[in-house]
């Protein structure tokens, strides 16, 4: 082709093929993008989905912990662990997937944050998710290749090395042997071999890492937490089926009540888990109960709730439509499986029903000021405050990190802030009620030379001083005017003598007027202006000196 010379419409027909090309290129690398972005969901959903399950695990046996730490406690105790040391690897994870993302984009990690990440609920838990679709780099692979396995880094040794450690820790609680297949996370052990596309052998880092763009070592990442969720499901499965039977005899049957809470507010329900340390599957139980009472009697029975319950247990719902705490007692009818006799098991139990409450106390004063941090304590009685949710009529209510106080701060033109509060309890919002702080702007200081605004001063003293400072009286917060601009006067030979000075500091001519000042002539600053934190001008107070 280069043996002539090509005409301008031969070259234009030769451009049009290359960028065609490219543009075919891009589709297929969209479409190669847009099933990554599929897949990453779906695993991001199932590791949530198994997550959930095992908190389900978790919480019977925790359960069971508590109707019986003895024979249970060691299995309970297990099962902390793998929580720890699961949460302990993801959390990992999560970092690294962050970390990756950094660098590929060359942003900061509060950058990344903010402009890629969303807060949400997955299957109960809140957590921040990656929106790997709005990543614009998750095409690439250079940055990633370099930090995972090219460079001095060498990030995914590290994660093999958690990875294998994690994966020996459940193959040992399990005792199950190093090659068991039961366990995910499979990196680098014996049998397992890897090739790259030319046939070249390769380790697992380097297969799964090199030359990968960001949007598959994400999905890697999210399929590797969901392999550490399953690991985790199936551990605590197992766990919880070590429970033997014998830890359920019949013979160490005692009455339990397991509340979901003691103090519950007006307008919600108590609720809680009536059962006994065993139970059989097919059996029934019939539970009774009488309310504003420590036992239930012959006298009092007559009177009682009838609960149908099975598998040995049942559950209490009672409205909770009077404030104050509320006593019941009740009993628990089963077979005895060795006399065939109904045999009653008593319990009791008490909660308490308040109203919402929300308490907000200023920690200075009693009114919020304009232009100034005003720190304030919020609390909710009963309820943690992971659970509360605050705002605020205008301006800004947050958490200060150092002090874990709330601040509020205020803007120019308000009269009045409310804060108001409410709780998220059982996926319900609750309002906990609001209150009003009148907002007022910085009172004035007032301004002074050497501590004072009006007397007798020393000369060397005043010359010491040397500026106007403002001081605030009998106010709480730490903050501070800044002089603007004043006028210095006086009397010299019967002419009244004036400057006008920007800034607090007394000039080298006003300095020279004083060391020749006569004894009991008057210095007057007056015009004093100052600005204040919220930004306005204030006008303060003369000063009027007399030298001794």
């Amino acid at each position: 082709m280069a043996g002539y010379k090509e005409t301008p419409r031969q070259k234009m027909i030769a451009m049009m093929y290359l960028v065609l090309t490219a543009l075919l290129a891009l589709n297929v690398s969209k479409q190669i993008l847009d099933a990554f972005l599929v897949v990453n969901e779906s695993v991001e959903a199932s590791h949530g989905s198994i997550a959930a399950k095992s908190r389900q695990l978790y919480g019977a046996l925790d359960q069971q912990y508590q109707l019986n730490p003895e024979k249970v406690g060691t299995f309970w105790e297990k099962a902390q662990g793998v929580k720890e040391k699961t949460n302990e690897l993801i959390d990992y994870i999560e970092d690294l997937k962050l970390k990756l993302v950094e660098i590929t984009e060359r942003k900061s990690r509060e950058e990344v944050l903010e402009k890629y990440y969303k807060d949400t609920v997955l299957y109960g838990e809140k957590k921040k998710v990656l929106m790997l679709g709005k990543v614009p780099t998750k095409d690439k692979y250079d940055a990633t290749t370099n930090y995972m396995v090219s460079g001095t880094k060498r990030e995914a040794y590290v994660l093999s090395a958690k990875m294998q450690d994690y994966r020996n820790y459940i193959l040992e609680l399990r005792h199950l042997p190093p090659d068991d297949r039961k366990v995910g996370l499979i990196t680098n052990l014996e049998g397992v071999i890897y090739h790259d596309a030319d046939g070249q052998r390769q380790d697992w880092e380097n297969h799964n890492f090199y030359h990968t763009i960001l949007a598959a070592d994400i999905t890697i990442l999210n399929k590797i937490i969901q392999e550490a969720r399953s690991a985790e499901f199936s551990t605590i499965g197992y766990l919880y089926r070590s429970i033997s039977e014998e830890d359920f005899k019949f013979g160490d049957v005692a009455a339990k009540i397991i509340p979901k809470s003691t103090y519950v507010f007006k307008g919600q329900e108590y609720e809680a888990d009536v059962l006994v340390a065993a139970f059989d599957q097919n059996l029934k139980a019939t539970i009774k109960i009488v309310h504003g009472v420590d036992s239930i009697t012959s006298q009092n029975i007559s009177r009682a709730q009838v609960y149908e319950g099975s598998a040995g247990f049942g559950k209490l719902k009672f409205p909770a439509n009077k404030e104050g705490i509320h006593k019941y007692a009740g009993i628990i009818e089963l077979v005895d499986p060795e006399t065939k006799e109904m045999t009653p098991y008593p319990f009791k139990g008490e909660y308490i029903v308040a109203p919402p409450a929300l308490t907000v106390s200023p920690l200075k004063m009693n009114v919020f000021y304009i232009g100034v941090k005003n720190p304030v304590a919020i609390s909710a009685p009963g309820i943690p405050m992971d659970k509360v949710t605050t705002s605020i009529s205008v301006g800004k209510l947050y958490r200060d990190p150092k002090s874990n106080d709330y601040i509020v701060e205020v803007p120019k033109g308000q009269k009045k802030a409310i804060v108001s509060a409410t709780a998220n309890l059982a996926g319900k919002k609750l309002s906990l009620g609001q209150v009003e702080f009148r907002v007022k702007r910085v009172p004035t200081p007032e301004a002074t030379v050497a501590g004072i605004s009006d007397g007798s001063i020393d000369k060397n003293t005043l010359l010491a001083a040397g500026a106007v400072i403002p001081i605030m009286k009998d106010f709480e917060f730490d903050l501070y005017f800044e002089i603007q601009r004043f006028t210095f006067g006086t009397i010299i030979n019967g002419d009244w003598v004036q400057k006008n000075v920007n800034g607090n500091r007394f000039t080298d001519e006003m300095k020279t007027i004083i060391r020749n000042a006569r004894s009991k002539q008057k210095i007057f600053l007056e015009n004093i202006q100052a600005k204040g934190p919220d930004g306005t001008i204030r006008s303060l107070n003369p000063v009027s000196l007399t030298l001794k």
